[in-house]
């Protein structure tokens, strides 16, 4: 009779770190809903005014550890909301630590498929630790919207 209340309480715990994990990152619907936005921002305003914003870190595409980038499906980064210093810059052979391509998997992906997730590992721009990363793209003309979240 004595393990219900631990049992209890340990559940409990379980229950409110994970709460409390996921309220300090983004989760899967918010990458989502912000590619969602960014697209809707680029089809309203044109990649001309948007992309600008989409690399402002002050800006409405930034919450917490997400952020969102935009890849033309060559590899050059036309937008990204955490170094603007990518910006311009063709990224197709870019690897992560453990040697994957991901950003020439990711634009191969984009031509194949109108939205999808994608598993690398990248610097969580919070801790400013290299994480495992699930990001999610949708495809827009000859570009690739994606925003990800870092996983614990």
């Amino acid at each position: 009779m004595r393990a219900r209340p631990i049992v209890s309480a340990i559940a409990a715990t379980v229950i409110f770190a994970g709460a409390a994990a996921a309220a300090d990152g983004a989760g899967k619907d918010d990458a989502i809903a912000m590619v969602k936005k960014a697209t809707a921002f680029i089809k309203e305003q044109g990649p001309d005014k948007a992309y600008p914003e989409i690399s402002n870190k002050a800006g409405r595409f930034i919450d917490r550890d997400l952020y969102v980038v935009v890849y033309q499906l060559d590899g050059k980064v036309l937008a990204h909301g955490s170094n603007e210093k990518f910006v311009g810059k063709d990224m197709i052979d870019a690897q992560d630590v453990d040697g994957k391509l991901y950003v020439k998997e990711r634009v191969e992906l984009a031509g194949k498929q109108t939205s999808f997730w994608q598993d690398y590992k990248f610097v969580n721009p919070v801790s400013k630790k290299v994480e495992p990363k699930q990001m999610y793209c949708e495809k827009l003309d000859n570009t690739a919207v994606c925003a990800g979240i870092y996983k614990l």
